[in-house]
């Protein structure tokens, strides 16, 4: 797929998640065991420390077909990196302008920091990203 192509299914738009081992991962896993109800279509990728994502894999997930790309930043407690935050915001500021020149929507990444009780904040984070893609792919298909 290139260009504003997605491929929302009935499930809903499809989200990748980059989340971290010891800070992001127990909120996330935390929404799960408390049984907390967010998109089906939403896939997890854990790396240690948020600053080691590259906006080239940002970019390759919307080749592969991900309607949305959520980056659950350290912020700061990231026990590897002062400045993990600064560094996260410009990996994610980079991606999206290789994305503008790919033919994607920016607004299609969203970045926010997690912490590990964060069960609450990731839910309403995936439900809002969930709706705010599904209005772009509409408006996509509307113009298509």
């Amino acid at each position: 797929m290139s260009g504003q192509e997605t491929s929302t299914g009935e499930g809903g738009p499809r989200i990748l998640v980059f989340s971290t081992q010891n800070i992001s991962d127990p909120g996330i896993d935390l929404a799960g065991s408390r049984h907390l109800h967010y998109p089906a279509t939403v896939s997890t990728i854990t790396l240690p420390c948020s600053s080691a994502i590259k906006p080239d894999w940002i970019v390759h997930a919307f080749d592969r077909g991900f309607d949305g790309v959520f980056i659950a930043a350290d912020g700061d407690e990231c026990a590897y990196l002062p400045d993990c935050s600064a560094r996260t915001a410009r990996i994610a500021a980079e991606a999206q302008e290789r994305m503008k020149a790919a033919g994607y929507q920016p607004e299609r990444v969203k970045m926010a920091a997690l912490c590990s009780v964060c069960a609450e904040p990731f839910v309403a984070h995936m439900r809002e990203f969930a709706e705010l893609l599904a209005r772009l792919n509409a408006a996509g298909a509307e113009a298509a």
